[in-house]
């Protein structure tokens, strides 16, 4: 009896906390300028993580990191993926900024300490509840997986290989490189 008591007030504890969270949450607005709460961060890199299958994770890279698989990985990433994320897969651009949750920067552990597999699960489906579309159904495998290998080279990546991409980024009405622009 003493144990099902305990319970009840623990889990009524944990529903005011979650009241209160909301309530905060809610009253401070949902701004896009907001970055996401630790908590937040930490609930949903769990669910992402959960929601990969076992087998997606343990995927291996089955295409080299080959001087010539890194180029067509950097001139698909310059494409289809710096709009969002920035030719430095920082996630500093005019759109990368304005998202909620940002993108993130790919350079950093949280990102690079994923499984190739991860990479590729998530290049392909994408993450719900953000920006990140799942790109499966018009990107061959052998594409993603050198996305893969280009994402790998991300901390390594050179002003000059950074300057080499610019030719990629697509082009927007005005005729300048969307991903040129910088947060004021």
């Amino acid at each position: 009896m003493r144990i099902l008591k305990t319970a009840l007030w623990l889990f009524f504890a944990i529903v005011v906390g979650c009241l209160i969270y909301g309530i905060i949450l809610v009253r401070g607005g949902f701004s896009t300028k907001d970055q996401p709460s630790a908590l937040e961060t930490a609930i949903a890199r769990g669910v992402r993580s959960i929601s990969i299958p076992s087998d997606a994770k343990e995927q291996k890279n089955p295409y080299p990191a080959t001087p010539k698989n890194l180029e067509d990985g950097m001139e698909h990433f310059a494409d289809h993926c710096a709009t969002c994320h920035g030719n430095d897969g920082s996630g500093h651009t005019l759109i990368g900024l304005n998202l909620y949750p940002k993108p993130p920067d790919m350079r950093l552990a949280e990102t690079q300490n994923l499984t190739d597999g991860e990479l590729f699960y998530i290049i392909n489906n994408g993450v719900r509840l953000t920006g990140m579309p799942g790109w499966a159904s018009s990107h061959k495998p052998e594409e993603t997986w050198g996305l893969v290998d280009f994402i790998r080279h991300l901390p390594q990546m050179t002003d000059q290989e950074k300057k080499n991409m610019e030719k990629f980024n697509p082009k927007s009405f005005d005729g300048d490189n969307d991903d040129k622009a910088e947060p004021k």
